[in-house]
Formats: C-alpha cells, structure tokens, sequence
C-alpha cells in the first residue's frame, strides 16, 4: 500500500493507525516533522552584494571561487518545480567571515534568468526578480 506523503511524519502515520487500529484519534501528540516552505521571490536589488558578485560570475561562466560551483542541484528538499537531474546547478554566495562555503547559495535551472537565492542553505529559496 502506498502512503500518501503528507502523512508519512511520525504525527501523520500515528494518526492514520489510531483510525484504522482503534477507530479514533489518539489522544498523545506526536512529533511531526516542519513542513517545506514554497518558493517565495526576491527583487535583485534586494540581493546581498555578494550575489550581485555570483550571478556575475554565472553570467561570465566563471571562475568560480569554489570546486562545488556549478554542480547538478539535486533538489532533494522538493521545494523547488520538480524538474530532470540535470536541471538546476548550484553555485556558492560568499558569506564574509566564514571560514566555510556558508549557507548561501544561488540556484540556477536551465530558463533564461531563472535563478533561485537561498540564505538558510535550501530551507527555503526565493526566485529573482531580475527586473526591480
């Protein structure tokens, strides 16, 4: 039997059982896990300048500053249009001061200027408006 997703959390699945097991809802909370955030959008002006500096190099086609730069994104959270592997590339956003890539990251997918910011390292993304 399949499971449809939005109750396979721990929460969902206790749910279902204490309906089809005991015939009403359970009276303990379980657990559940947060749910993806959608794609909200982001004017380019709004940018920090850092990804002003990374779209730059995307456009020019590098260099990039990170070995990572421009692998497949794989889109794992769901939280992006689901397209092909292969689809959407990753490149990192400089975060000053830290001693790592960061969380920051512009996302690209294969459209003209459809590139997605994300700051909380794919928890959530904004698509840029290129235009304001």
């Amino acid at each position: 039997m399949r499971i449809p997703p939005r109750i396979t959390t721990l929460g969902g699945i206790a749910a279902l059982l204490s309906v089809l097991v005991v015939g009403g809802p359970l009276t303990a909370t379980a657990a559940t896990v947060p749910s993806a955030t959608a794609v909200g959008s982001i004017c380019y002006s709004d940018l920090p300048s850092q990804a002003h500096d990374t779209l730059d190099l995307i456009d020019a086609g590098g260099p990039f500053p990170y070995d990572q730069d421009g692998t497949v994104f794989q889109n794992r959270e769901g939280i992006l249009p689901s397209q092909g592997t292969g689809y959407y590339h990753e490149y990192t956003v400089i975060t000053p001061g830290s001693p790592t890539r960061g969380a920051r990251r512009i996302v690209t997918g294969d459209e003209v200027q459809e590139d997605y910011y994300t700051a909380d390292h794919y928890e959530s993304f904004d698509l840029v408006d290129h235009g304001c």
